[in-house]
């Protein structure tokens, strides 16, 4: 089991849900208010006056032969508008409950 956190502008929150629904990874968990900003390109996300937008993140844990998959098609809805930002994050789960 690997699990991945995504890392995006919340425009993408829908379309991320729905991503994950289509791609069988029924369970997550969602923040929906964090700040940020990216390690190389796009706008803050600060939620003030000067930068308006915050982010979300959700964490889910799926089976190794899901990750690729799933990896490939947020990288396909970050290239479509790159300045939002979206990234994803992969670490191994050494045990569940």
């Amino acid at each position: 089991m690997k699990s991945v956190m995504i890392m995006y502008d919340q425009a993408f929150q829908e379309k991320i849900v729905d991503l994950l629904t289509r791609s069988n990874c029924r369970g997550f968990s969602c923040f929906p208010q964090i700040q940020g900003r990216g390690s190389k390109t796009g706008e803050p996300h600060f939620g003030t006056h000067a930068w308006p937008s915050m982010c979300s993140a959700i964490l889910t844990v799926v089976e190794d032969e899901k990750v690729d998959g799933l990896l490939e098609k947020l990288h396909a809805m970050d290239k479509e508008t790159e300045m939002l930002g979206l990234r994803a994050f992969v670490w191994n789960v050494e045990k569940t409950i």
